[in-house]
C-alpha cells in the first residue's frame, strides 16, 4: 500500500473518530440536571453534589447566583435571618468574612451589605469546590422540542447549543418556570382573583393607598384632554371590581448598583434610543411637587442597591404582563425595554433642565461601577422578575398560610417563609381623571402575618404530570402566597432542600413525590437546615 493510500486511510479514520467524539460530547449523562443558576439553583447544585450526585447546572446568563449577583442585597428583614441555615448561612458567613465582619443571624436588624461582584466571587468559589458539578453557561433549553418525555418522566433536555442532557431527576430553578412549562406541568401566571382560593388579597385592588401617587398627575398627552391619548407608563382599562382576576402582575425593575467613587465610575451616557416623551410623567410629577426616589450608599465601598417600589420610580407597572408566559424573544425584548428605559430615566434626572435642581442634584455624580457587571456594560444582566410562572400542584400555598391567626399545620416542611405577602403595583391606569397605581398589597403590622413552614408538596408537580421534576422557585402557590416566598434567602434555603430531595429520590430509586419525609428531614437536618419556628418568635 502506497504512502498516499495510507495517509488517506489515516485522515478518514481521524475524521470519523473526531466526529464521533464530537457527537458523543454533545450528550451528557448525569444524576441531576438543574435549569437556572438562580439563588436556589446554585444551592441545589451544591447540596446534591455534597450528597455524592453528579450535577449539570445550566445558567443562561453565565453567572450563577441569581439576584445575589445582579444587584439585590437587602432581603434580610423582619428577623428572618434566624431561619437561614445550611448553605445560605455559609454564603452570608463567607461574604461577611470577606469584609472582615461576622454575620449576626440572631440580630433582627442585621443584614449583609455585600457588593454583587463579591457575592459572585464567593458563589463561584463554593461551586468550584464541588467536583461533581458541571456548569453550562450562556445557553438555554431549546424553546421548541427542547424537552423529551417518556410517559411521566423527562428523558432529556436539549440546549440551544445542541448539547443534550440525560438525567435521573430534573430541577427547575429558573424564575420563569421554563422547564415546568416545556414538560407540560400546569402553571399559572395571573392574579387569580379572590374566589379561586378563598383569599382577600388576590386580584384587582379597588382602593390602593400604599405607595400611591402623593400628587395629582394628569395622564393625557394634551393635559385635560382625554381624546389626546395617554402618556407613556399609563395603560388603558377600567379599574374593575375588588378581587377580580387580572392578567397584570407586580412590576419588575433592575436593582441599580451605582457609585459616586470617581476612581471607579463610568458616567451614564444618553442612550441612543432616548425618547424624552417616555419621561413626561416624571416631569409632571415633579412639577406638581412630588418627591422622587434617589440613590444613596447602602452597601460596601459606597455602592447602591437601588430598588423600585415607590409611587413613581423604575418599576414599569403594567408593562410586563406578557413576560411570564412569553416566548424567549418576548422576554428578551421586555428586559431590553426596562434596561433602555431605566438608563434613560437616570440620564433624564441627571441632565434635563426641566427637572428641578434638587432632584438633579440628588442624581448627579452617580454612575456605573467599573468593577461590576463587566461583561454587560456594567449594568445588571438580570431583570428582577418578581413573579412569573407558578406551578399548580396538589398542594397550593395561599394567603391562608401567611395569616397570623391561622394555625400552621404543615407536617413536611423544607423551609421557613419569613416575609409578609408583598406584591407591588401591577398597572398604572386613569382613575377620576388622574394617574393611579393599582395592585400593591403589602401586609403591614406584625399582628397580621406570621412566618410559616413551606410544604415539600408545594415543590413537586402532580404525579400524573411528571415524576422526576421538582422546583424551588416556581412553587405551587397563589399569587398572594408567592408574595411571601419570592425573596433571596428563602429561595436559597428551598434550593438546598430540593437538591437534597433530588438526591434522596435517586438513592431510594423512587418518584420525586414518594420520598419518605422522614428520610428527607434527616438529610436536611444533617446539612444544617432550619425547619422549625421557635414558639416565642418575634417579627421585627
Amino acid at each position: 500500500m502506497n504512502r498516499f493510500k495510507i495517509s488517506l486511510i489515516f485522515i478518514i479514520c481521524f475524521v470519523l473518530t473526531t466526529c464521533t467524539v464530537r457527537e458523543r460530547s454533545k450528550l451528557l449523562s448525569t444524576d441531576i440536571c438543574i435549569l437556572g443558576g438562580s439563588e436556589a439553583g446554585f444551592t441545589a447544585a451544591i447540596q446534591a453534589a455534597r450528597l455524592g450526585k453528579k450535577v449539570v447546572l445550566i445558567e443562561p446568563t453565565g453567572h450563577p447566583g441569581g439576584m445575589l449577583v445582579e444587584g439585590l442585597g437587602k432581603d434580610i428583614r423582619f428577623g428572618n435571618a434566624r431561619v437561614i441555615g445550611g448553605i445560605a448561612r455559609e454564603f452570608y458567613t463567607s461574604v461577611e468574612a470577606f469584609y472582615g465582619l461576622q454575620a449576626n443571624f440572631d440580630n433582627p436588624n442585621w443584614y449583609s451589605k455585600y457588593e454583587p461582584s463579591i457575592a459572585e466571587k464567593i458563589i463561584e468559589g463554593m461551586l468550584a469546590k464541588e467536583e461533581n458539578i458541571t456548569i453550562i453557561r450562556k445557553t438555554r433549553i431549546k424553546e421548541n422540542n427542547g424537552v423529551e418525555k417518556d410517559a411521566l418522566k423527562i428523558m432529556k433536555v436539549i440546549l440551544e447549543n445542541d448539547v443534550e442532557i440525560e438525567a435521573k431527576v430534573y430541577i427547575d430553578a429558573s424564575i420563569e418556570g421554563h422547564l415546568l412549562h416545556m414538560a407540560g406541568i400546569t402553571t399559572e401566571t395571573i392574579r387569580e382573583g379572590n374566589k379561586k382560593y378563598g383569599e382577600t388579597l388576590n386580584g384587582v385592588q379597588e382602593e390602593n393607598k400604599f405607595k400611591q401617587f402623593t400628587v395629582k398627575v394628569d395622564p393625557y398627552i394634551i393635559e385635560g384632554n382625554p381624546t389626546s391619548g395617554l402618556i407613556p407608563t399609563i395603560q388603558l382599562g377600567n379599574l374593575g371590581e375588588q378581587g377580580d382576576p387580572s392578567k397584570y402582575i407586580q412590576g419588575f425593575c433592575f436593582r441599580m448598583c451605582l457609585t459616586k467613587n470617581k476612581d471607579n465610575l463610568i458616567p451614564i451616557k444618553k442612550p441612543k434610543n432616548y425618547d424624552l416623551d417616555n419621561y413626561e410623567i416624571y416631569k409632571r410629577f415633579l412639577n406638581k411637587g412630588g418627591k422622587l426616589f434617589s440613590p444613596f450608599s447602602n452597601r460596601h465601598n459606597g455602592k447602591t442597591d437601588l430598588g423600585s417600589w415607590h409611587d413613581l420610580s423604575a418599576n414599569l407597572y403594567g408593562d410586563n404582563w406578557q413576560y411570564p408566559s412569553g416566548s424567549y424573544s418576548m422576554q428578551d425584548s421586555i428586559i431590553q425595554y426596562h434596561r433602555n428605559f431605566t438608563l434613560g430615566l437616570i440620564w433624564f434626572l441627571q441632565n434635563d433642565t426641566r427637572v428641578d435642581s434638587i432632584t438633579r442634584a440628588n442624581w448627579q455624580g452617580w454612575g456605573l461601577p467599573k468593577d461590576e457587571f463587566m461583561d454587560n456594560g456594567h449594568w445588571p444582566r438580570r431583570l428582577y422578575i418578581r413573579s412569573a410562572r407558578r406551578m399548580v400542584s396538589d398542594y397550593v400555598i395561599t394567603e391562608y398560610n401567611t395569616l397570623a391567626n391561622t394555625p400552621d399545620t404543615i407536617s413536611d416542611p423544607v423551609a421557613i417563609a419569613w416575609w409578609p405577602p408583598d406584591m407591588h403595583h401591577a398597572r398604572r391606569i386613569v382613575k377620576d381623571g388622574y394617574a393611579y397605581n393599582e395592585g400593591f398589597t403589602h401586609v403591614g403590622g406584625n399582628n397580621n402575618w406570621k412566618p410559616f413552614k413551606i410544604s415539600y408538596n408545594a415543590t413537586v408537580p402532580r404525579k400524573e404530570e411528571c415524576t422526576n421534576l421538582i422546583t424551588p422557585t416556581c412553587l405551587s402557590s397563589s399569587y398572594v402566597g408567592y408574595g411571601s416566598i419570592r425573596i433571596v434567602p428563602t429561595f436559597m434555603i428551598l434550593g438546598q432542600s430540593v437538591g437534597a430531595a433530588a438526591a434522596c429520590a435517586i438513592d431510594e430509586n423512587i418518584d420525586i413525590q414518594d420520598i419518605p419525609y422522614a428520610v428527607l428531614k434527616k438529610t436536611l437536618l444533617e446539612n444544617d437546615q432550619i425547619l422549625l419556628i421557635s414558639e416565642d418568635y418575634s417579627i421585627e
